[in-house]
């Protein structure tokens, strides 16, 4: 072969060589698109599963409004409890005085001394104390957890400064926020249903609450009455009607979810035999369990539930708080690792229950750097994602986005199924026929606490687009959302005062 052959086969190996390359080249690209596409398609999936148009929302209202009025006629006639508290008296900002609160929800227990000055939002001063509780008591005697906590009282009063002391003929009253399920029997009284959170005192359980506290009281001779029992979120509506007295609900949206809303008294069918000089009560609605199919379900939720240590309970919470947000986003970003390699190696870390927390998730939604570098780091350091591309940290960013703005606005409409329940929603209450012109509005306001609403900005903001949204901007403009701090403490003050045994006795069962 002459010269001009050999480098005609050379050309000729070259341009072979060049060929496989592209083609190895477009190869890898059609391949890493389809990866792309089945990534896309999982994300579709997902937001056409938890899609909340506006007319879905206002079904989910319209279910929980009836939800409620089922759950007012009868026991176990709902998903939702509707738990009387016999609270019927909200504080009004005339109550004067040093009161006492206890706040048993966890492993730490809190007390505190509140001084009110006898009008509106005039709380001149508050002390507060936590301490942890041992762990052998939390399973051990009711005798023994009552007198810890009674000493721990007992060390705070001890610690008064001059003036705080009440009047001789006064005994020093309490606010106990107790967060363990109880059949509330009166304003200052329950049946303890069941432990949570780690305790376990099996002969605590079907006996009264404030009994044992008040026995360890009187042993240790602290002269101090437990003049309301109460949960958290009833808490929070006392001080949101402490500081204005158009609050008529409370939501608690953190961990959990719970909601509380004053009643009129003749709505609670299930005890008709009730009598307030009021005319109404506070109802804790224990809204985490609400159910409906208008409820928008993804196969991640149904999993999600059928997983936990409580399947086919609590499946409103399981939506919106902020226990379970995170949870979904990791199962939804595990689902697309598996359709795909777009996260590189398979990490062992995604398939971890809850490894991913909601304020994780949440740093992730709002991260506004251009390279979305606390994305980065946070799919490295819990996830073991390491160097994922910027075009798929801005899809955890959307999938975050999907689930959170789903549940703040089921959120929105919970609040708003509870103001059409009491007819606070422009359209007259659940049994009105009136037309939403011939309403006038009066001011409304809801008292929310809880991380997710007050630290999550873009919940928050979701949220309100979503209350808009359902109400319309001429009714919406007169709802208010307050943020309240510790309920479940100060909240408790108040509701001892507002219960004072100085003041008249007003909740009478005929």
């Amino acid at each position: 072969m002459g010269r001009r052959g050999v480098v005609a086969v050379a050309a000729v190996g070259v341009a072979v060589a060049a060929c496989v390359v592209a083609g190895v080249v477009v190869g890898k690209r059609v391949k890493s698109r389809r990866k792309w596409k089945r990534v896309m398609g999982v994300l579709r999936e997902l937001e056409e599963g938890c899609e909340t148009t506006v007319s879905r929302l206002r079904q989910v209202v319209d279910a929980m409004a009836v939800e409620m009025h089922a759950g007012l006629a009868s026991e176990g006639g709902s998903k939702l409890k509707m738990l009387l508290t016999f609270v019927d008296n909200l504080p009004t900002g005339s109550e004067k005085g040093i009161y006492y609160a206890l706040d048993l929800g966890g492993t730490n227990f809190r007390v505190l001394r509140v001084q009110l000055g006898g009008q509106r939002s005039s709380i001149l001063s508050s002390d507060v104390e936590r301490q942890p509780i041992p762990p052998e008591l939390m399973t051990g005697t009711s005798e023994d957890l009552f007198d810890f906590i009674a000493s721990a009282l007992q060390q705070f009063v001890e610690k008064e400064g001059n003036g705080s002391e009440p009047p001789p003929i006064r005994r020093r009253e309490l606010g106990f926020t107790f967060s363990f399920p109880v059949k509330q029997t009166s304003v200052s009284s329950g049946i303890l249903i069941k432990w949570t959170k780690g305790f376990a005192i099996e002969s605590m359980v079907g006996q009264e609450v404030t009994e044992s506290l008040q026995r360890a009281l009187d042993k240790r001779g602290l002269d101090m009455r437990v003049a309301a029992l109460v949960n958290d979120t009833v808490g929070t509506l006392a001080l949101g009607h402490y500081h204005d007295e158009d609050t008529v609900a409370a939501v608690i949206i953190g961990t959990g979810t719970n909601a509380c809303y004053l009643e009129r008294t003749d709505a609670i069918i299930k005890c008709q035999g009730l009598l307030t000089t009021s005319g109404g009560m506070v109802v804790n609605m224990e809204w985490g369990n609400f159910w409906s199919s208008h409820l928008p379900r993804t196969s991640y939720d149904i999993d999600l539930d059928a997983e936990s240590p409580n399947p086919n309970d609590q499946g409103f919470e399981k939506m919106i708080s902020g226990m379970y947000l995170g949870d979904i986003v990791r199962r939804v970003i595990l689902r697309m690792s598996e359709e795909s390699d777009i996260f590189g190696p398979a990490s062992s870390r995604l398939s971890m229950p809850f490894i991913l927390r909601t304020p994780l998730m949440a740093a992730m939604h709002e991260d506004d750097s251009p390279e979305l570098t606390e994305v980065a780091r946070i799919l490295n350091d819990v996830l073991e994602i390491p160097d994922v591309p910027l075009k798929v940290r801005k899809l955890i960013v959307k999938i975050c986005d999907v689930v959170t703005r789903r549940a703040a606005r089921l959120a929105a409409a919970g609040i708003v199924g509870i103001l059409k329940k009491i007819g606070r929603d422009g359209s007259g209450g659940i049994s009105s026929g009136r037309s939403r012109s011939d309403i006038r509005m009066r001011r409304t306001v809801v008292a929310i606490e809880g991380g997710l609403y007050s630290s999550y900005t873009l919940f928050r903001e979701y949220l309100h687009e979503a209350l808009t949204d359902i109400l319309g901007d001429d009714i919406a403009q007169h709802v208010r959302l307050m943020v309240t701090e510790d309920g479940s403490g100060i909240g408790a003050a108040l509701l001892a005062a507002s219960h004072s045994s100085y003041s008249v006795d007003t909740v009478q069962p005929l």
